[in-house]
């Protein structure tokens, strides 16, 4: 019963920390230049070829977030050169989750190669689950060793 009531209780600091961030995004909505967003613009224009791009828009304090973080730098890893993945810390940068039409943290976006997006899941998203969603799209992957 303890343990209920602590998930209960986490659950409902989650939902309002993620409706006071939804407020305070409507209220105020500065352009802030990400070092992020800047830093994956600049490695897009490097890249020869395009390629499909996850985008996990989130806090690196948020609880979700958090549990995302290893996921995600897996994925960067295991998929470099097939896979673009991007963190987007929107505590740190407030209006840099404003062009995705963010409501709440952690987003995940799936976007095509050509920048078309495909799909996108609130909450927290396990590999596995990321995977197969690549797969309903008919992109695969190939690792290359990394754990």
């Amino acid at each position: 019963m303890k343990n209920l009531k602590q998930v209960v209780i986490v659950g409902a600091l989650v939902a309002a920390v993620g409706g006071v961030f939804a407020l305070k995004q409507r209220q105020s909505r500065p352009v802030v230049a990400s070092a992020e967003v800047e830093a994956s613009a600049a490695a897009a224009s490097e890249r020869p070829a395009p390629l499909p791009r996850l985008v996990d828009l989130g806090a690196d304090k948020c609880v979700p977030c958090k549990a995302m973080a290893p996921i995600l730098e897996e994925l960067k890893k295991t998929y470099a050169g097939q896979l673009q993945v991007d963190f987007i810390d929107v505590w740190k940068n407030p209006g840099a989750g404003d062009q995705y039409g963010l409501r709440v943290i952690p987003t995940q976006i799936f976007f095509s190669a050509d920048g078309k997006e495909l799909f996108r899941h609130e909450g927290f998203f396990s590999r596995e689950d990321i995977l197969a969603k690549w797969a309903e799209f008919g992109v695969a992957f190939s690792d290359t060793g990394a754990p």
